[in-house]
C-alpha cells in the first residue's frame, strides 16, 4: 500500500555540515536511514570517517569531506567536489556553528565577533548560494538552517552567538522568498537546551544549567536525536508546501 505521507529520501543526495558529532551526526544518520546518500562535512576528517562508518554499518551511504565552512574559498572547493562526484544536490543542512566566547558582550573583542559571524552566518549564506545554483539545475531541493531558540530569546553570556542565530532566521525567510520559484524550500530548525559537546559550557556550570532548565516546561534537556525528526520532515516530500518557517524543538521554552 502506498504511504499517504512520504518521508522517503531514496535517491537523494544530502549534505550536512557540522556532521562529526552532536546534532549534525544525529541528522546525518537519520537522513541516511531514510535512504539519502549523505555528504558529511566538518573540519576534522577522522571524526567524519567515524560517523561514516556508523552509517555504513547500519546499511546506509555516506561520504566524508573535510571543509571549513567559515571560509568561502573552502566552500567553493567543497561544491566543486560535490558537482564533480555527484552532479546534483537535493538536500542541504547548514548545521555547523561555533561559539568561541562565553561571557558578557561588553567584554568581547573583534576576533570572537568575526569568528562567530564567519561560521554561523557568512558560511551558511554562501553555502546556500552554491547549493541553490546546483539544486536549480536539477529541479529543486530543500535547505534547512539550524538556528537556535537563542535567535528569538538571547541567552545569558551568549550574546554574539544569539545575534548570529537571529540572523540565520532572517536569512532563512529571505532565501525562502527568493528561491520559491526555483522549487527550493528553505526552512529552519530552532533547537532548545540540547546536551552536546558544543553546549558543554552550559552543562558543566550547574547554576547556568539549572537556570536554563527552569525555563523548560518539560523539565529536561534534549538529546541530539530529538532534533533529527524535524529535519527529516523538512527535507522530505512530507513538507512539500512548507517554506520560510521555523520549527522549534525546545521542550516548550518559548511558550
Amino acid at each position: 500500500m502506498k504511504k499517504t505521507v512520504d518521508f522517503s529520501l531514496d535517491g537523494k543526495i544530502a549534505l550536512v555540515t557540522g556532521a562529526s558529532r552532536g546534532i549534525g551526526e544525529a541528522i546525518s544518520m537519520t537522513l541516511a536511514d531514510y535512504g539519502a546518500e549523505v555528504i558529511l562535512v566538518s573540519r576534522k576528517l577522522d571524526a567524519l570517517k567515524e560517523v561514516a562508518g556508523k552509517i555504513e554499518e547500519a546499511g546506509g551511504k555516506a561520504v566524508p569531506i573535510a571543509s571549513h565552512v567559515g571560509k568561502p574559498e573552502q566552500i567553493r572547493e567543497l561544491f566543486d567536489q560535490v558537482r564533480e562526484r555527484f552532479g546534483k544536490l537535493d538536500i542541504l543542512v547548514n548545521n555547523a556553528a561555533t561559539n568561541p566566547y562565553f561571557g558578557e558582550m561588553l567584554g568581547a573583542d573583534e576576533g570572537v565577533w568575526d569568528k562567530t559571524n564567519d561560521v554561523n552566518l557568512k558560511g551558511p549564506f554562501f553555502m546556500i548560494q552554491y547549493a541553490a545554483k546546483l539544486m536549480a539545475e536539477n529541479g529543486g531541493g530543500s535547505i534547512v538552517n539550524v538556528s537556535s531558540v537563542n535567535g528569538i530569546s538571547p541567552a545569558l553570556f551568549q550574546g554574539i552567538y544569539s545575534i548570529t542565530k537571529a540572523g540565520v532566521i532572517n536569512m532563512t525567510k529571505g532565501y525562502a522568498q527568493e528561491l520559491a520559484d526555483k522549487n527550493i524550500r528553505v526552512n529552519a530548525l530552532l533547537p532548545g537546551l540540547t546536551k552536546t559537546k558544543f553546549a558543554e559550557a552550559l552543562f558543566t556550570n550547574e547554576d547556568i544549567y539549572n537556570e536554563a532548565l527552569a525555563k523548560v516546561p518539560m523539565k529536561r534537556h534534549a538529546v541530539p536525536m530529538e532534533m533529527a525528526g524535524a529535519v527529516l520532515y523538512l527535507v522530505s516530500d512530507a513538507s512539500s508546501y512548507t517554506t520560510g518557517t521555523c520549527i522549534v524543538c525546545d521542550g516548550g521554552m518559548l511558550i
